[in-house]
């Protein structure tokens, strides 16, 4: 059974966007899987749609959703920033989902997984990371900013940058970048217990192969594996790469029989 894109409501009348299918009743006790997209993506990315049509063929809980200021959900993209999309995340998990869940989190997504998994350890039986991350806020602290950019940003409240995924322009405002570097995590140990499997092309522009190994270093979990992809990019939606995620999340549902 499918409930398709429909809106859950929140406290201050913000609405997220989100789809949904549910376990055959046979398949009740395994973990369900919750996707958490990236910056400025949505649920309909193509790892999303994938991965629901996956689950809808096994007969596995799914649940994708849109943060605030992305896909359908309400609110502007530039009002909010990481703290909101936690929010988000916490609302829709402990809300739309029962039992523990696998979190497949892409890029900003891999960091609002592993922050969710610290807060809430019961509600999460493991972790895929693609292009993970965490802390990516951090690159546009001021002493990291070129003249330029340092203008910009007191001009504007935001800096601008051309990106090769979107067809505007890419906005990091300055409320995110505080707020991000408010929430580091791989500044840390940290105290998550459940398996970790992390996925990164080493043609990623976005996030450098050191990011994983930095996770894995600073995570508690002994059950941590890293794959590298040659020749693949920050998007890694390529029918290898899908399959690769694919067989990682029916691994760790089997090791839970």
């Amino acid at each position: 059974m499918i409930k398709l894109k429909t809106y859950f409501k929140l406290n201050d009348d913000q609405e997220l966007a989100y789809s949904q299918a549910f376990a055959k009743q046979n398949k009740k006790k395994i973990p369900g899987v919750v996707f958490l997209s990236g910056l400025k993506s949505d649920m309909e990315g193509t790892k999303a749609v994938y991965l629901h049509k996956w689950a809808l063929q096994k007969g596995i809980s799914f649940l994708r959703f849109d943060y605030r200021g992305h896909g359908n959900s309400s609110c502007s993209y530039e009002d909010t920033s990481l703290t909101d999309w936690l929010e988000d995340t916490k609302k829709i998990i402990l809300n739309l989902t029962t039992g523990p869940q696998i979190l497949v989190g892409s890029s900003l997504g891999g960091w609002l997984s592993l922050l969710f998994a610290e807060k809430y350890p019961e509600k999460v039986y493991g972790i895929v990371g693609i292009a993970a991350a965490p802390d990516f806020t951090e690159q546009y602290k001021e002493e990291n900013l070129n003249k330029e950019q340092k203008n910009q940003i007191k001009k504007t409240g935001k800096l601008s940058f051309d990106s090769e995924y979107f067809d505007e322009s890419l906005i990091i405002t300055k409320k995110l970048i505080d707020d991000g570097n408010k929430n580091l995590i791989l500044t840390r140990d940290i105290k998550i217990n459940c398996p970790i499997r992390l996925f990164q092309g080493t043609e990623d522009a976005d996030v450098s192969t050191s990011v994983p190994l930095k996770i894995m270093e600073k995570i508690q979990s002994s059950d941590v594996k890293l794959t590298l992809v040659k020749n693949v990019d920050h998007r890694f939606s390529s029918s290898e790469c899908l399959f690769l995620i694919e067989d990682a999340l029916e691994k760790l549902i089997s090791d839970n029989h």
